[in-house]
């Protein structure tokens, strides 16, 4: 199975386990500033040279080799999963994409079909009940992960402990996982760590979020979306990543964690 979603410095400087909808496109783009001096120009995930990449057949004998012998410190990021799920949603679902289509081709037209799902369009402003079309999304999701129908789960919605756990269950271990919600902390903890090619002041760096700007804005606050059932959607599907990254799962409204991550329980439970 190797090591997917897993990128590197080409000075294997560092290793970073993407977790989608946490931060990636800009973590992305800092790795890259490190080696290069300077930012890959457009959207990091479709960089096909200045970063190894799983997906890049020539990296991957050495990510595995670096990987393999933790020749150099390995992080991860993660995010509220209230946050993230309704991120997926509004950028996957209601968004259209950098190709200027909607996201995997029939998946809106499914949805709206299937389960009752409004989008909106850019014509009319992305009018529509957000709240219960997410709510709908929801049950939507948790049929793709729980019993993988109508469809796969997608990374963007499936939970972040299983793409993390990939890394850990191919023999990879983990040195930093730091949240989004406090990203120039954690991600300052990892360069303190590293010596790079390039020096990085993080204050420096723009933020890369290149879903913003192509779907409707989130016209409530989170906790609004969620009532009592959309909560026990949300603890089915994304359990394990509220014990094991410390979130709040009683209050939608609290984005922030509330402990300290465990690196030793993260790989004890992930690696089984």
């Amino acid at each position: 199975m190797g090591f997917p979603g897993t990128w590197m410095t080409e000075s294997e400087s560092v290793v970073y386990r993407v977790v989608p909808k946490c931060a990636c496109s800009t973590i992305g783009q800092i790795l890259y500033y490190s080696d290069h001096g300077d930012f890959f120009d457009g959207d990091i995930h479709d960089s096909t040279a200045g970063l190894h990449k799983w997906a890049q057949e020539h990296s991957q004998k050495l990510i595995e080799d670096n990987v393999k012998s933790h020749r150099s410190l390995a992080f991860t990021c993660v995010r509220n999963p209230y946050t993230r799920v309704l991120s997926s949603f509004f950028d996957k679902i209601c968004g259209i994409q950098r190709n200027g289509r909607r996201y995997r081709g029939n998946l809106v037209p499914t949805l709206i079909q299937k389960y009752g799902i409004e989008v909106g369009k850019p014509e009319d402003g992305f009018e529509f009940d957000q709240i219960k079309s997410f709510r709908r999304f929801l049950l939507f999701a948790r049929d793709t992960i729980r019993w993988r129908r109508p469809m796969e789960p997608d990374i963007h919605w499936s939970a972040m402990s299983g793409h993390i756990a990939t890394y850990i269950a191919n023999g990879g271990r983990y040195d930093e996982i730091f949240w989004t919600e406090k990203f120039n902390d954690g991600m300052q903890k990892v360069l303190d760590r590293i010596e790079t090619p390039h020096k990085v002041i993080l204050k420096d760096i723009p933020r890369f979020n290149e879903s913003e700007g192509h779907g409707p804005k989130r016209a409530h606050p989170v906790e609004d979306y969620f009532d009592d059932l959309s909560m026990h959607l949300v603890y089915e599907i994304y359990k394990k990543d509220f014990q094991l990254f410390k979130y709040d799962f009683a209050n939608p409204a609290n984005k922030m964690p509330t402990g300290e991550i465990d690196l030793d329980e993260v790989h004890a439970k992930l690696g089984d």
